[in-house]
């Protein structure tokens, strides 16, 4: 009787394990990623429920019985205008939506994008091939800002009919950050160097209703020769002042990411990371088929850390830091990064 025990519990493990290894093999081979080294095969199945962990959180937290409330959570993707879609870029070609977050790695994403459109042609005359090949000033040169259209299309500008028809049938993407870190880093971008755009558009401004400067200098160029500079304070100070948001809305550099890519109305079949950027570009790649043909650039060494917290907002009081986290508080929840408590509770 015992020995017939031990066989039923022998089989019923093997059982098992045989169903879980058909599972994942059928799942690997149809995304062409299956292989028999275990460790990539663990990695692969660890990476997958990443992402089905990531997904669900959107999933439940943009759910109408969700205690997360946003007055954007229970519009309908055809409420959104047109013009909130210009985050989101199209390649018809390999079934791509992406939609771009600054300061998360957009730059590189961006190469990739012009890459497979194959729109944007060399010194030499061809197609850019490599996106290492294509400098960070063409990526951001006003000219071609003003020619979107020729490296891809802007989702917006499509037939609602169409968009909902590539919701359905393309592979949509984006990639996130740790809110607090990546306001740093767009003060650090756009405030801490001279910025002739940022300063005449946003930073002259700041100057003026946070830093007593009556009359600051026309240029940023001038600004920082007679040593006035914007400090991280006032950019928090602009932030939450609710002026700023009658006046005009949040610059796509600070504006929210649910804002920006509408994550309750598209359901994004993959969310990265910067903080996991490459085993999730890795991933990514190997998802949509292109690992064999695009190197995705190396990131920057001097990108901003989440350490550096504390010394940033020092000089922010405790009251503004907590504003701040409301302000900010649907991306940090939506894209599961963690309160940070110790900066809020000083």
């Amino acid at each position: 009787m015992g020995m017939q025990r031990q066989l039923q519990c022998f089989f019923l493990v093997g059982s098992v394990f045989v169903t879980f290894f058909i599972i994942i093999f059928w799942d690997e081979r149809r995304d062409g990623t299956f292989s028999l080294h275990t460790g990539s095969s663990q990695d692969l199945t660890h990476l997958k429920l990443r992402q089905a962990h990531r997904r669900g959180v959107i999933r439940e937290l943009c759910s109408a019985n969700s205690s997360l409330n946003f007055k954007e959570k229970l519009i309908t993707f055809d409420q959104i205008p047109n013009k909130a879609l210009d985050h989101l870029i199209v390649d018809d070609h390999h079934g791509v939506i992406y939609c771009f977050v600054p300061k998360v790695a957009c730059t590189n994403w961006k190469r990739v994008m012009i890459v497979l459109s194959q729109n944007l042609k060399a010194p030499n005359g061809a197609p850019y091939l490599d996106p290492l090949d294509i400098p960070s000033t063409v990526i951001h040169n006003s000219t071609i800002h003003k020619t979107f259209n020729k490296f891809w299309r802007r989702f917006g500008r499509f037939s609602r009919p169409l968009m909902n028809h590539k919701l359905k049938n393309y592979t949509k993407f984006l990639f996130v950050r740790d809110p607090f870190v990546r306001l740093i880093s767009a003060f650090r971008d756009k405030f801490a160097k001279p910025d002739e755009y940022f300063y005449r558009t946003y930073g002259s401004t700041m100057l003026q209703r946070y830093a007593n400067i009556s009359n600051p200098p026309d240029s940023a160029q001038e600004a920082f020769a007679a040593g006035i500079r914007l400090s991280f304070t006032h950019f928090i100070q602009y932030l939450l002042d609710p002026q700023t948001e009658k006046e005009k809305p949040f610059n796509e550099h600070w504006q929210q990411v649910y804002r920006l890519c509408h994550p309750c109305q598209i359901d994004y079949d993959f969310v990265g990371k910067l903080e996991t950027l490459d085993e999730d570009t890795e991933h990514l790649l190997k998802i949509l088929g292109l690992k064999k043909y695009i190197h995705f650039p190396p990131g920057y060494k001097d990108r901003t850390s989440v350490d550096w917290e504390r010394d940033w907002f020092a000089n922010i009081s405790i009251a503004d830091r907590r504003k701040l986290y409301n302000l900010y508080e649907t991306d940090f929840k939506l894209f599961e990064y963690e309160k940070p408590e110790t900066l809020l509770d000083e």
